[in-house]
């Protein structure tokens, strides 16, 4: 093979997405607060968008306008703002404004939220410590997680914190000798005491400890369920309740009585301290029933309606006064004003479309309950409103919609189905609400077992697996029957 050039024609077929389309997608797939802000940065970018004002206020300022006509003609001779000088400028904005207009801005603060560790240095700073063993507290508290479990082993803190002390001594040029370094018993001892701080149960190793740490804290040292956590941890997690009683000369009910007691504990007492913020939802959509009817109404009354500036439009119409860049800049923010307004349209359209179609699909939902719920895919859906699946996914991700069922995800309506005897289809979230509500009311002597809840269903016409009964009962976070049994 000779090196050399060469040139070659090749034909192939390319499929290049227009940016403009991804920007198409990507407001399907925003929240109502994701667009409302990608909206209000549109609006500071663009100058040939406007926003929409409310008729309220445009009553209000045509009233203030017939007051005063005089005044305003004034204002309009002596402080009318240069647009074409504005266009010239590449769009920095000018003119004066008036004083009314100016605005104080205020900077946000974040608010300071309080979490476990503040909480422990607060109990700890009460406490008759000296330097030595205030620096040892520290370790300990900084070594704690959210859940309140110590992170890390006690023999890592201890040695972590002679290699500080041992390079300050070492900064400070003095001989490690004549620092003490932190020995074995003095850990364990600063241990006891992290562990007596509130919340009960903080600074333990494991759920064990943990348990023990809570009891202890209660005065139940010499209980049975402090027994049963501290002699038989592994037998009390796996209810073997008979095992139990064997050993400990009791009967099972006992056993089952003082688990009960046990389950009353928090596995993870550092988690009231969590400085973890509410999540607030907005609904993008809203269902109500009127007469009747369901009807479906976009939740976007906050949302910035946007408009063409008429002002920037007559000066842009005179082609003439602009060329080079300026005439490129003008055509290209004319263009993306003209297409985010249709966009934003269509973007509303096609969620009126979907939801539309949800309810008209899920009517039995809406009027009897999850059980009713029929097995509906984002394909079925995108063929009835001829759309491409994706296109739905995007309208469906992060939506919800305020129902008189409640507020629910839109991913909700979405879920595969079963067939029954009568030929029908179930939803398999349907069958879900079915087997928790057996599960609910089942004798909880004799509960039921996995063949038992397929034995019921078929009675009801659902044909069903046994390892799909299992497949959903570990989806709802519900035991088995041998560990829901009670005595």
């Amino acid at each position: 093979m000779k090196p050399g050039l060469n040139q070659s024609t090749q034909l192939r077929q390319e499929l290049k997405i227009n940016p403009r389309l991804y920007q198409a997608m990507d407001l399907l797939y925003m929240p109502l607060l994701d667009l409302q802000q990608h909206l209000k940065q549109e609006l500071l970018n663009n100058p040939f968008l406007e926003m929409v004002e409310p008729e309220e206020e445009e009553e209000e300022e045509g009233a203030e306008t017939e007051e005063a006509p005089a005044q305003e003609e004034e204002k309009t001779a002596n402080d009318e703002i240069d647009w074409e000088g504005i266009l010239l400028d590449g769009f920095d904005a000018g003119g004066r404004r008036e004083e009314h207009e100016e605005k104080e801005y205020y900077e946000p603060v974040t608010v300071d939220t309080r979490d476990l560790s503040d909480h422990l240095r607060d109990q700890i700073a009460l406490l008759d410590l000296d330097p030595r063993q205030m620096l040892l507290a520290e370790e300990f508290i900084g070594n704690i997680n959210e859940d309140g479990y110590l992170a890390c082993p006690v023999d890592d803190i201890r040695n972590s914190i002679n290699d500080v002390v041992l390079k300050a001594a070492e900064a400070t040029g003095r001989d490690e000798d004549e620092i003490p370094i932190y020995q074995e018993d003095e850990v364990q001892r600063m241990l006891e005491v992290v562990q007596g701080l509130d919340p009960a149960g903080v600074g333990a190793r494991d759920l064990r400890e943990c348990l023990m740490l809570q009891l202890k804290d209660a005065g139940l040292e010499q209980s049975v369920p402090y027994r049963l956590v501290r002699d038989c941890f592994d037998e009390l997690i796996n209810h073997r309740w008979s095992e139990i009683s064997k050993r400990f000369g009791i009967s099972p009910s006992d056993v089952q009585k003082a688990a009960d007691e046990i389950a009353k504990l928090d596995p993870k007492p550092g988690l009231m301290y969590s400085d973890a913020s509410d999540n607030y939802i907005i609904p993008d959509l809203v269902v109500e029933k009127i007469d009747g009817k369901y009807h479906v109404f976009l939740n976007d009354a906050n949302l910035p309606r946007l408009k063409l500036s008429r002002a920037y439009q007559e000066i842009a119409r005179d082609k003439k006064k602009f060329d080079g860049e300026n005439k490129e800049f003008i055509s290209n923010k004319l263009n993306s004003a003209n297409w985010m307004i249709q966009a934003i349209e269509q973007r509303r359209q096609t969620m009126l479309k979907v939801m539309n179609y949800i309810v008209e699909r899920q009517r039995d939902f809406f009027e009897k309950g999850v059980q009713y719920l029929k097995p509906l895919t984002l394909r079925e859906v995108a063929e009835v409103i001829s759309m491409h699946e994706s296109t739905v996914s995007r309208v469906t991700n992060e939506k919800f919609v305020q129902t008189p069922r409640g507020v629910l995800p839109l991913k909700f309506f979405f879920s595969s189905g079963l067939s029954t005897t009568g030929g029908e289809d179930v939803s398999a979230r349907g069958i879900k609400d079915q087997i928790q509500k057996l599960v609910e009311n089942e004798d909880p002597k004799h509960p039921l077992t996995d063949q038992a809840i397929v034995n019921i269903l078929k009675e009801s016409g659902v044909q069903i697996a046994r390892r799909t009964v299992a497949k959903y009962r570990d989806q709802l976070g519900v035991l088995s029957a041998r560990m829901r049994k009670r005595v």
